[in-house]
C-alpha cells in the first residue's frame, strides 16, 4: 500500500495580507506556519511533501522553506501555472491569478499516485488533525470515499477583518452533504456573514463546522477534477474571466450532489491559526511561542 502524500498549496500571493505570507516567519528560528504543518505531518506518518508554488518564487521558497526540511522529508516541487489548461482553452488577456485550489491539486499529479492530503500553506491546523487524516487515508487508500477535517467556526475567525469559509452540512452518518461558501464572515460575537456588502447580516452559530481546505483524497479526485475542468472554464470564461476560480469545495460539492463521491467529515478540536491580515501575525507568533514553551514543538524544528 502506498503511503499517503501531503500536498501543500503555496502558490497564492496574500493580497489582503500585503505580501508572500507563506514565507513570513512566526517561529523563533525563522519557521513559517507551514513548517509546523509539515512537522506535524511527519509525526503523523507522512514522508513525502509536495509544494505547489509559482515558478517565480521557486528559488526563494527552496532556500527559505524547503531546504531545511529535506533532511527529514522527501520534498518535491510543482508549479501552478495559469496556462495549464485543457486543450483548446487559453488564458484571458489581463488575467493575473491562478485558477484556484482544484487546479493546484491537478498540478501535484506527477507526484501523487496514491492517497493524499491537501492543505493551505498559510494555516496552522494542529497536530491531531494530521494524525486523524493520515489514519483515515491509510484505511481508505482507494475509491471515491474522501475525507475532510472540519473546524468550529469560532476557532477560525480573525479579530482584524473578514474571512471566507465553507460552512459544512453534515448528515447523521457523519457524511458531508454540502458546503455553502460564505465569502465575508466576521467574528462578531456572534459570528455573522453578509452577502450584500454589509447592508444586512445573518448570524452563524459559533460551533458550526467549516472547511479550512484540509482534505483527504484518493487519486480518483484528480480524475474528476481534470474531467470537470472544461465545464468550469466554459462557465467562468463567460461570467468572471478575470477572477473566477476552480475551487476544491465547489468541486467536492458537485461530486456529492451527483453521487460521484462521498466525504467523511472528521472533526478537529484543534485551534486553527492563520495570517489572513498582517495584524494577525503577533497573535499567531504568540501562540506558537506558547506551544513551544509547553513542549509541543522544539524551538528549532528541523535541527
Amino acid at each position: 500500500m502506498k503511503k499517503p502524500v501531503l500536498v501543500i498549496m503555496a502558490a497564492g500571493m496574500g493580497s489582503r495580507y500585503g505580501g508572500l505570507k507563506q514565507m513570513d516567519p512566526v517561529g523563533g528560528f525563522g519557521q513559517v506556519l507551514l513548517d509546523y504543518s509539515v512537522y506535524d505531518a511527519r509525526r503523523a506518518g507522512f514522508e513525502t511533501v509536495v509544494f505547489v508554488i509559482k515558478d517565480e518564487i521557486e528559488a526563494d521558497f527552496r532556500e527559505r522553506v524547503g531546504r531545511r526540511m529535506e533532511r527529514r522529508m522527501d520534498v518535491r516541487y510543482v508549479f501552478q501555472r495559469m496556462d495549464s489548461l485543457p486543450e483548446g482553452y487559453a488564458v484571458p488577456a489581463g488575467r493575473v491569478k491562478p485558477w484556484g485550489t482544484a487546479q493546484a491539486a491537478l498540478a501535484a499529479r506527477p507526484f501523487v499516485d496514491g492517497p493524499f492530503a491537501i492543505i493551505n500553506a498559510d494555516d496552522y491546523y494542529g497536530r491531531s488533525a494530521f494524525q486523524t487524516i493520515y489514519d483515515y487515508l491509510r484505511a481508505h487508500p482507494q475509491g471515491t470515499r474522501y475525507a475532510m477535517v472540519a473546524y468550529r467556526l469560532e476557532n477560525t475567525v480573525t479579530d482584524h477583518g473578514h474571512v471566507a469559509r465553507g460552512v459544512c452540512q453534515v448528515g447523521a452518518d457523519g457524511l458531508l452533504t454540502g458546503i455553502v461558501e460564505r465569502t465575508r464572515i466576521e467574528k462578531g460575537p456572534p459570528p455573522r456573514f453578509t452577502e450584500d456588502g454589509g447592508a444586512t447580516w445573518t448570524e452563524l452559530p459559533g460551533d458550526a463546522m467549516v472547511s479550512m481546505n484540509f482534505w483527504g483524497f484518493t487519486p480518483s479526485l484528480l480524475d474528476q477534477a481534470e474531467g470537470r475542468f472544461p465545464a468550469f472554464l466554459d462557465k467562468i470564461l463567460s461570467e468572471n474571466p478575470m477572477k473566477g476560480e476552480y475551487l476544491l469545495p465547489t468541486l467536492v460539492g458537485s461530486l456529492i450532489d451527483s453521487g460521484a463521491a462521498s466525504v467523511q467529515a472528521l472533526s478537529s478540536g484543534d485551534r486553527w491559526y492563520g495570517v489572513t491580515y498582517k495584524e494577525d501575525k503577533p497573535a499567531v507568533a504568540a501562540a506558537i511561542a506558547r506551544m513551544t514553551a509547553e513542549g509541543l514543538y522544539p524551538e528549532a524544528l528541523w535541527a
